[in-house]
């Protein structure tokens, strides 16, 4: 079996986080799935998902960490006039940051719960917000 869903995040700053996994606990209790694979994954390219402890002061740590690791006004090749888009492209550093953290997880599925342990979370990061952000959730399996 399969069941997909999908939902929005809004975004309240360049720099943004939000806890999804309450989000996704929901659509696996709605769909029936009992064991399988959980896959969550952003449709953007300047965002990402992980999975870490929910605590504030990790994603601090993280933020600083990837302000350090990518700057904002670093000489990047991809800021430079974009002709497919037809405009200079200012968020490059969203994107770099995007491939850093990844876009997605996957999270097995047993038992009806998410197999994950009691100090983890599903954590959406924005790195060119504010913007709404779709996420689509595949639950496969039986």
């Amino acid at each position: 079996m399969v069941k997909h869903y999908e939902f929005f995040v809004m975004t309240n700053d360049e720099y943004d986080t939000a806890y999804i996994g309450d989000i996704v606990k929901e659509y696996v209790k709605e769909s029936g799935v009992k064991n399988g694979i959980v896959s969550v994954i952003t449709a953007h390219t300047s965002c990402g998902i992980l999975v870490t402890e929910p605590l504030d002061c990790i994603l601090s740590d993280l933020k600083d960490l990837l302000t350090e690791f990518i700057p904002e006004d670093a000489e990047y090749s991809h800021a430079h006039f974009l002709h497919t888009y037809g405009r200079t492209s200012a968020n490059s550093y969203g994107h770099l940051r995007s491939i850093f953290t990844g876009n997605h997880t996957l999270v097995s599925l047993v038992d009806g719960s998410l197999a994950m342990g009691a100090a983890q979370e599903i954590v959406f990061m924005e790195f060119d917000g504010p913007q709404q952000r779709k996420v689509y959730v595949d639950i496969i399996g039986e």
